[in-house]
């Protein structure tokens, strides 16, 4: 515990400077949740922003392809940091796929290895739920920007980056501003 501990005071001391002068020029840092990153999941992401003392200019790059995969509910994510998402990456994985040889950790193994047990896949084409992602991005207001981050070793990369691009507009519906039922208002129509 102490070393993890001195890891995180060594963040404090090199990012609250940092931080700090991101306040002055009004800019936000997301720091993108990865697995090689101090914020790789729920809880480490919450002991990040303790660390830099809930500084608001700290906050997350939301990619669901790194948290699905290691089992993190990557939905609840998005509401647990609400105030925190400050850009969105549109990216996939499928997980549970390969042969039971190969871990959550790659075991040495390439991307697109039949045995492995998780791997990046084109938009639509893995087991991330994009539309529940959506709705909670609606839900706290987020009015960002969806970027694409194609990466499948199975796909040709002209094919699916349009296929991402056409599969982004389909699912990034806007929140409903009425009521469902105000059709029905006789009063205000």
């Amino acid at each position: 515990q102490a070393y993890l501990d001195k890891g995180y005071k060594d963040f404090t001391d090199r990012w609250s400077p940092i931080l700090d002068v991101f306040e002055e020029v009004d800019v936000n840092f997301a720091l993108e949740v990865h697995p090689t990153e101090i914020a790789f999941d729920t809880a480490s992401a919450k002991r990040a922003l303790e660390a830099v003392n809930q500084h608001r200019r700290f906050g997350f790059n939301y990619d669901p392809s790194h948290l699905g995969y290691q089992g993190v509910d990557y939905v609840k994510f998005i509401r647990d940091f609400s105030e925190r998402i400050y850009h969105v990456h549109m990216k996939d994985a499928w997980w549970g796929h390969g042969d039971g040889s190969v871990g959550v950790f790659g075991g040495h193994t390439d991307f697109t290895d039949s045995r492995r047990y998780w791997d990046f896949r084109s938009l639509g084409h893995g087991d991330i739920q994009f539309e529940d992602i959506i709705v909670a991005l609606n839900d706290i207001g987020y009015a960002g920007p969806l970027s694409i981050e194609w990466e499948d070793g199975r796909m040709d990369r002209v094919h699916g980056g349009a296929e991402a691009a056409a599969f982004t507009r389909k699912v990034d519906f806007k929140p409903n501003t009425s009521a469902f039922d105000a059709a029905f208002d006789q009063k205000n129509q």
